[in-house]
């Protein structure tokens, strides 16, 4: 047998079988698989049912708190105290980057097939017992228990984000891949406007329960949060059981048979094997063990990243995310102050107060969030990654100052207000808050990719994390409690960052029309390319 097993060429015929000179894998298949197989619609519905889960089990928060003040904070009128408030909502954001740090590394450590649907089991275990807390007699409370469980969910939300992203990326071909990705992270958009809908749906169905006793809002947002269970337990069977990626077998494994397997389970592409030989076989064989006992994974990572253009990337990557991350969840998360400000406020009864901020959340949703990311799912592969990420952060850049130097005056025309603050929503999602997802899970070669998605997402969930628990106090600057008088100038520091984040796009690379396997060689030096 001549030659190394990775040097041996893909030959394919016109027929569209592969003949494979010493079982060479045919990656060349997932690239010349165009159309909508039954594969990548399942591939879609398991990563996508878990970043639409994900995305409920985060934002359903920013609606189930005023039933929490409602039900266990009377004696303040309702108002839960805002560092109180501050750890609620950010503890999923501390679990999740624990996640994504954890199931990063795990993910290229031992492979997508072993800990994919690890990180969902532990999604619907948080999510079942945040809807089951209950109190001591003495001691912990209702919110703490929650707080405690919600971190444990939000280490499942986080170990989603590396895992479906590399998972995605690593079975798409160039000229789809950006497009598949988008569609995965838009189900954020549907989890977010689902959010709503449910809690109005369930709202409505105890409105008469509610105005007699305002104590079954414990009901209801219990209910609200359980419903998360169900799209996760209904694809943790996909999850289990979904073929390890063929770009990792043979990039880090250099199981040659194992991806050959796959590429045949996954495309209409027909892996010829009968005509290997016992030494092919035993090549293969010796190839995958000496890759099983030379693998460590840190020393990998540390000797890819200590090149500065290739830890430039992974800067530009993180600190795009992280300054992104600032002004979404300190808006997302805090919205129905934002609503408040806009006129959606009730008329003062719990029920309507409740209806009221719902139902503002849903219209900005509609008109704003879930336009926003497909309008990226159809452009990205026109666009490219780069052309979306600046125009997002641009046009947020411009819309945050409007937004805070014209705040009084916006609130004067409630119409006017929604739109502009819709179109910030829009811009999020069809911008940076999509691109900073999908370009992180292609952009580096396989034996780092999860790892590197991981830290690059966790570096936004740091900015998630400073956003929530300074917004609450920097917002009550200059005023009572609950007033949020700091709001305007607080948005105009969001318009701040996201011009930083502009300039650091200018860290990362265009890759669009790029096949993994250019990536793939994209930062090696001469020799890993001779031997790739």
């Amino acid at each position: 047998m001549s030659g190394s097993l990775s040097e041996q060429k893909i030959e394919v015929t016109d027929a569209g079988s592969i003949e494979q000179p010493g079982n060479k894998v045919a990656l060349a298949a997932l690239e010349d698989e165009q159309n909508w197989s039954w594969f990548t619609i399942r591939t879609l519905i398991t990563s996508g049912t878990g970043f639409f889960t994900d995305a409920y089990d985060v934002f359903i928060i920013n609606l189930i708190v005023p039933m929490l003040g409602y039900v266990y904070y009377k004696e303040t009128n309702g108002h839960i105290p805002p560092g109180t408030e501050g750890v609620l909502k950010g503890m999923a954001s501390f679990g999740t980057l624990v996640g994504q740090l954890v199931f990063g590394y795990l993910g290229d450590a031992y492979g997508r097939q072993k800990i994919y649907g690890m990180e969902l089991m532990i999604i619907i275990l948080g999510t079942f017992c945040c809807a089951m807390v209950g109190s001591n007699a003495k001691g912990a409370t209702v919110i703490s228990y929650l707080t405690f469980w919600r971190f444990i969910l939000g280490i499942g939300i986080g170990g989603d984000y590396p895992m479906s992203a590399t998972v995605t990326s690593e079975w798409a071909s160039a000229g789809r891949r950006g497009q598949l990705m988008s569609i995965i992270f838009s189900m954020q958009g549907i989890g977010n406007m689902m959010a709503s809908v449910i809690t109005l749906i369930v709202l409505a169905c105890f409105k008469t329960a509610i105005i007699a006793d305002v104590d079954n809002l414990d009901y209801v947002w219990r209910i609200c949060v359980g419903v998360g269970c169900i799209p996760a337990v209904s694809t943790i069977y996909l999850r289990l059981t979904m073929p390890e990626s063929p770009r990792y077998a043979m990039d880090v494994e250099n199981d040659v048979e194992k991806a050959n397997q796959a590429v045949s389970r996954a495309t209409a592409t027909t892996v010829e094997n009968t005509n290997v030989s016992a030494e092919e076989t035993l090549a293969n064989q010796t190839a995958v063990a000496d890759a099983k006992a030379n693998r460590n994974h840190s020393k990998v990572f540390m000797e890819y990243f200590s090149r500065w253009e290739n830890l430039k990337v992974l800067i530009g990557t993180s600190s795009t995310w992280f300054l992104l991350d600032i002004a979404f969840y300190g808006v997302s998360l805090n919205q129905s102050y934002v609503l408040n400000a806009m006129g959606f406020v009730g008329n003062g009864t719990v029920y309507d107060n409740l209806w009221r901020t719902t139902l503002g959340n849903l219209t900005v949703s509609l008109l704003g969030f879930v336009p926003g990311y497909w309008f990226t799912v159809f452009l990205i592969e026109k666009m490219g990654r780069k052309r979306i990420q600046f125009m997002g952060f641009g046009m947020l850049t411009i819309l945050f100052i409007i937004l805070s130097a014209a705040f009084h005056e916006l609130q004067k025309t409630v119409p006017l207000f929604v739109a502009v603050f819709t179109l910030a929503q829009f811009f999020f999602n069809f911008g940076p808050n999509t691109t900073t997802f999908v370009v992180p899970g292609e952009v580096f070669p396989t034996r780092v990719r999860a790892t590197a998605h991981g830290i690059s997402a966790a570096s936004g969930k740091l900015g998630a994390i400073l956003a929530t628990f300074a917004f609450n106090k920097v917002a009550e600057i200059g005023g009572a409690p609950g007033e949020h008088a700091f709001l305007p100038q607080l948005l105009g520091i969001f318009a701040g960052i996201m011009g930083l984040g502009f300039l650091c796009t200018f860290l990362i690379p265009e890759t669009k029309g790029m096949s993994l396997e250019e990536i793939e060689q994209r930062g090696m030096t001469a020799s890993e390319k001779a031997t790739a």
